[in-house]
């Protein structure tokens, strides 16, 4: 038997000769190594608009399995409490349907870029049981039906333009918005464009007095409202109406063609525009044969520099993501991607993201 200072003296003879490390004596167990740290898990908090919240939610899905450090966490609750918890820096980022007005602007406490991230339709939906053809409006019933002066189905006018069609004699049931909401914004600001009437006596913005009807909260309330009630008329996101089922109305546009919304008609609306510095523009009413009438794009407010650098690297980094390859997940959710020259513009601005007053996007 070997005794405990031979082996010793064997074991440092092992270790100068073959550079072996110290073995441990017999009965002895080495000790585990200690693994090394695991990645921090950063997480992301942003709020806002329903508008894009099935699109974003997808995103944020992917993002995960790209980045497995990184959460994002995003709220649904409508365009006026994403931009007040953005300039309360309650969150990370916000998000809005309708650009922030002057007065929204000056309560940041620093500067906030709009960043356009999608592109999607107001779908004008109706519960109409005996009507089995598509609905077609023209711009200035849609405003007589929000003012409160059309008040039937079976309307002289609605019958006209729907020669054939089965319109009960039922009463119209106005569902609006309850919350401040971009979808409002965007849906009053067509209303707007195409009636002065409007444009006086209720107005344009993401929270309105609406002439007439029942309210509903976020796209979401929008959407169930018509789908359970008899004879209703509400405005709605479109993959809100396409998840749902909801008839869709078709819109007479600038063309005299009637619309409906689509994916197609999306692009089309956003052609016709091209995007200034501050990268936020109204696609309503917008030229051409194939645009839908109420299209928009959707936009996500991030602070210009973030003091947070780690918090800010990661957001410009899902940013960057999101406007390249996130954007082929646009269209099975019923939102159109960002035309080349806006993404390239995108480029350019997310490439002014700082933090300490350091870019963060240098080589993406």
């Amino acid at each position: 038997m070997i005794r405990r200072t031979h082996w010793m003296t064997i074991a440092a003879l092992a270790m100068t000769l073959f550079g072996c490390s110290k073995a441990a004596p017999p009965g002895e167990q080495k000790p585990t190594p200690t693994p090394p740290p695991a990645a921090a898990l950063i997480k992301l908090t942003g709020a806002g608009a329903t508008f894009p919240y099935p699109l974003y939610s997808k995103w944020m899905d992917e993002y995960r399995k790209v980045k497995a450090d990184v959460q994002i966490n995003y709220q649904s609750i409508g365009s006026g409490g994403g931009i007040r918890q953005v300039i309360a820096g309650t969150v990370d980022f916000g998000a809005t349907d309708a650009p922030m007005s002057e007065d929204e602007e000056k309560k940041a406490p620093h500067k906030l870029f709009h960043l356009p991230m999608t592109i999607g339709a107001v779908a004008v939906a109706y519960n109409v049981p005996a009507l089995t053809a598509p609905l077609k409006l023209t711009p200035e019933i849609l405003v007589d039906i929000y003012l409160g002066k059309m008040t039937k189905w079976n309307d002289a006018r609605l019958r006209k333009i729907n020669e054939g069609a089965k319109l009960p004699a039922s009463d119209i049931r106005v569902i609006a918005r309850s919350d401040g909401s971009g979808t409002t914004a965007v849906f009053t600001d067509y209303l707007g464009a195409i009636s002065p009437e409007w444009k006086e006596k209720v107005g344009v913005g993401k929270s309105v007095k609406w002439p007439t009807g029942l309210g509903a909260k976020g796209n979401e309330g929008v959407a169930g409202q018509v789908h359970t009630t008899p004879g209703a008329i509400g405005y709605v996101e479109l993959a809100y109406a396409m998840q749902t089922g909801l008839s869709m109305a078709a819109l007479k546009a600038p063309s005299g063609e009637f619309v409906s919304p689509s994916v197609e008609g999306v692009s089309a609306a956003a052609e016709g525009v091209e995007l200034p510095v501050s990268l936020h523009a109204s696609l309503v009413n917008s030229a051409g044969p194939k645009a839908y009438p109420i299209s928009s794009y959707t936009y996500l407010l991030v602070y210009e520099d973030t003091p947070d650098k780690a918090k800010a690297q990661t957001l410009s980094e899902f940013l960057w993501w999101a406007i390249h390859d996130g954007q082929k997940y646009a269209p099975a959710l019923f939102y159109a991607p960002l035309p080349a020259p806006v993404v390239a513009k995108l480029e350019v601005r997310l490439k002014e993201l700082k933090s300490g007053g350091k870019a963060l996007l240098a080589s993406p």
